[in-house]
This record gives C-alpha cells, sequence and structure tokens, in this order.
C-alpha cells in the first residue's frame, strides 16, 4: 500500500500548486486568457492557437487575452486535469484495498465527486465570463479538494490521534467551519476585485463604521461589477465586501487563536497549536500588508497559499483529536472494580 500513499501525498501536493497557481491566474487578470474550454480557442495548446490569440490582442491590447495570460490559463488547466486523474487513481486503490484501515473508499469518493463538480466550475468560470458566484464557488472547491486530500493523507500515513472530551472535538470542528466561512468572505473580497476598496488600515475611508451597501455587496446572482438590476456596483458595496472580510478575520482570527492557545498547552497537541498560532500571524501580517501596499500580486498569492495553510493545519488537527471511549452501559472501570475487590476481602 506504500503506492496509494505515496500517490495521496503528490495529491496534497499538487492541490496546494493548483489552489495557489489559481489564484496567481485569476489576480494576474488571466482568468480568461484563453475564452473557451477545455481547449485553447479549440486548440490543445495556446502555441497551436497563437495565431486566434495574437489577433483578439491586436484587436483589444488591453483585453484579456494575450499569450502569456494564455499560457498561465492553460497550463493550470493541465494541473487541475493532471489531478483530476490522480484522485481517481487514488480512489480505485481505496476500494481495491478497502478492507485495510490506512484507506477511507468513502471519502475517496467523495472526492472524485468534488473534483468533477470543480471541473465543471472550472468551465463555467470561463463560459460565464467570471461571476463572482462561480469563481468563489470554484476557490472553495479547490480547497475542499485540499481539506479531503489532508484528510486521506493524515489516514494514510498513520497519524496519531489523541482522544479528547467532547468539547475540544466541537471546538476544533467549530473552527474549520469559521475557517471556511472567512475564505468565503475572501473569495468574494478578492473575486468582485474588492482587495483595495479601504485604502487604509486598521480604518476604513478614515473611519471605524465607513458607509457600506450590504444589500448589493452579497447579492449572489449577478455579473462581475455589476449589481442585479444590471447597473455598475457602487464603491459603497465594495466597501461593504472589504469590511466584512475585515470583521470576519478579527472574529475567526481570534477564534483560531484561541484553539491554537489551548492545544499549545496539552503535551500531545502542543506542536499543533504552536503551529496554528503562527500561521494565523502570518495570515494576518500578510492580509495587512496587502492593503497597506497597494495589493502587490505575490502577497496576495501568498494570502491565498497561507489560507490554504490553515485549511491544513485545522482539518489535520480534526484528525488529530478522536472523542474519549465511553465505557459500555452497565459496565464499570477498571480502578474502581479493583477497589471494590479490594474492599469486599477486608471486609467485616
Amino acid at each position: 500500500m506504500r503506492l496509494y500513499g505515496r500517490l495521496v501525498l503528490i495529491a496534497l501536493a499538487l492541490t496546494a500548486v493548483v489552489v495557489v497557481f489559481g489564484a496567481y491566474v485569476r489576480l494576474s487578470d488571466a482568468g480568461l486568457g484563453c475564452p473557451d474550454w477545455p481547449g485553447c480557442y479549440g486548440q490543445l495548446s495556446p502555441h497551436h492557437a497563437a495565431d486566434d490569440i495574437l489577433g483578439a490582442h491586436a484587436a483589444d491590447p488591453n483585453g484579456p487575452v494575450s499569450l502569456p495570460k494564455a499560457w498561465k490559463e492553460m497550463l493550470h488547466r493541465y494541473l487541475a486535469a493532471s489531478l483530476g486523474l490522480l484522485i481517481l487513481a487514488i480512489a480505485v486503490l481505496a476500494w481495491r484495498h478497502r478492507t485495510r484501515g490506512e484507506t477511507s473508499p468513502w471519502v475517496a469518493t467523495a472526492l472524485v465527486g468534488v473534483v468533477i463538480f470543480q471541473g465543471l466550475l472550472g468551465k463555467w468560470t470561463v463560459t460565464l465570463l467570471l461571476k463572482p458566484a462561480i469563481v468563489t464557488g470554484h476557490l472553495l472547491g479547490g480547497l475542499t479538494t485540499l481539506a479531503l486530500l489532508t484528510w486521506l493523507a493524515m489516514r494514510a500515513t498513520g497519524v496519531r490521534r489523541n482522544p479528547v472530551s467532547a468539547r475540544w472535538m466541537w471546538a476544533a470542528r467549530a473552527a474549520l467551519l469559521l475557517l471556511f466561512v472567512q475564505i468565503a468572505l475572501g473569495g468574494w473580497t478578492s473575486t468582485n476585485y474588492a482587495a483595495l476598496a479601504c485604502t487604509d488600515f486598521p480604518t476604513c475611508h478614515g473611519s471605524l463604521w465607513p458607509e457600506a451597501d450590504y444589500g448589493h455587496a452579497f447579492h449572489v446572482v449577478r455579473e462581475l461589477g455589476m449589481t442585479a438590476e444590471g447597473e455598475l456596483l457602487p464603491l459603497t458595496a465594495l466597501t461593504a465586501i472589504h469590511w466584512a472580510h475585515r470583521m470576519g478575520a478579527v472574529l475567526v482570527g481570534t477564534a483560531l487563536l484561541a484553539l491554537g492557545w489551548a492545544l499549545a498547552r496539552r503535551v500531545p497537541t502542543a506542536g499543533s497549536g504552536v503551529a496554528l498560532i503562527a500561521a494565523v500571524l502570518v495570515q494576518v501580517c500578510i492580509g495587512i500588508a496587502n492593503v497597506v501596499l497597494s495589493l502587490p500580486l505575490p502577497l496576495a498569492a501568498m494570502h491565498n497559499a497561507g489560507a490554504a495553510l490553515l485549511v491544513v493545519l485545522v482539518v489535520s488537527i480534526n484528525y488529530r483529536l478522536r472523542p474519549l471511549a465511553q465505557p459500555a452501559a452497565g459496565s464499570v472501570p477498571l480502578a474502581q472494580m479493583l477497589q471494590l475487590s479490594s474492599r469486599s476481602r477486608h471486609g467485616a
């Protein structure tokens, strides 16, 4: 089963690359570098479609199509397709060896379903012209893939699990849910190009309560940069998106730091707790730097990488924690049995 474990680890690493590179493609405005799907102007590669790409670029030099952008977009598709084949192989191996403890065939099957839907979202991202809801869903799908592969990797490598009380389990699960909500807010901020709607820090437009239009900001079914009525999205809506992400960062960051601190104080989970605290602090610093430095591309891509790292860490924490075994109804713990036996021998 070493092959299965290696494939899972390779897929995990490749997923991290695909997620971060996908963010780079979007942030460099190359998401429509090839305006069709799955090929580029019906061809296998931008090299074969060079005439069409150069013609489109000549007609609109400031448009989304150029040879460098086309290669970025197609490289992302090649990597994603390779990942899909790798995950399919993992699922096949998981079912072939389903009686072994290191596999989890149902999780692997769910992963195949996520990847298929992720491929459709990738198609719709292009054909529906970067609709914010589709692009945000595509980001969440990539991180869901990363989360499931992290779980499979922990199981395949036999990572030790630590028994804890139910409240610890619920705290870890709540942290994972809050993290995905915050990532969704971050994705919504990025896909609506609202990252620089507030250019000052810690205030926004000089205020802690900036004027904001939350109604138009979080209307899901609409075109990029437009309201549901087809009008241009106002600055107050972009401000609402940005400010919601910032406030979410305060709340979720506090929750994750509290979990990390609690874990760091327990010897079996100290390493995970320290790693979580460090990752949260670095992510916060990168987010602040993106605002102060006007969103340089490398830092913006690093912010997505930081989100991916947090997903891996919080999923691994959830895996490492398992509920304490509860005694069966009517059973007596061993220590209590020995105590009762001793009393009976020395009784009246």
